[in-house]
């Protein structure tokens, strides 16, 4: 029995051989929740209290509920990064509909200057008109 700086009983934690615990986790893939009679024959036939058996299940099942909120994060996560991925390739569909409408080549420069730039590498250097003064070749 230990004790602390006052004289009074102090706490230790039970500390669980390897079988116990294979049983408790085994059950604990079955069920998360024991009823009292389960409880009390698992804990009779691991040598436990029931009260360390339910203790156990609440911190197991805390555990699990952290890793599984976990991985649903990490779910919801990727499956956010898909949708946006989806969403930016519609748009680009959207925006890629400027090349079937028709382009009047006198009146829609800025907008032809645009799309080559916005679609080539380098800028678009193509020239539509040449500048003021300059004969065209």
């Amino acid at each position: 029995i230990l004790l602390d700086k006052d004289g009074k009983r102090k706490h230790t934690r039970p500390t669980f051989s390897g079988q116990q615990i294979f049983a408790l986790e085994k059950t604990f893939e079955q069920t998360k929740y024991l009823a009292g009679p389960e409880r009390a024959r698992l804990a009779y036939s691991l040598g436990m209290t029931e009260s360390q058996v339910k203790v156990w299940f609440q911190n197991r099942r805390t555990k699990w509920r952290k890793k599984h909120a976990a991985e649903m994060a990490t779910a919801k996560k990727k499956q956010d990064s898909e949708t946006e991925r989806l969403k930016g390739a519609s748009e680009n569909e959207d925006e890629d509909d400027d090349y079937n409408k028709p382009l009047d080549p006198n009146s829609d420069d800025e907008k032809i200057t645009q799309l080559l730039k916005k679609h080539k590498p380098g800028g678009g250097g193509l020239l539509l008109h040449p500048p003021e003064g300059e004969a065209s070749a």
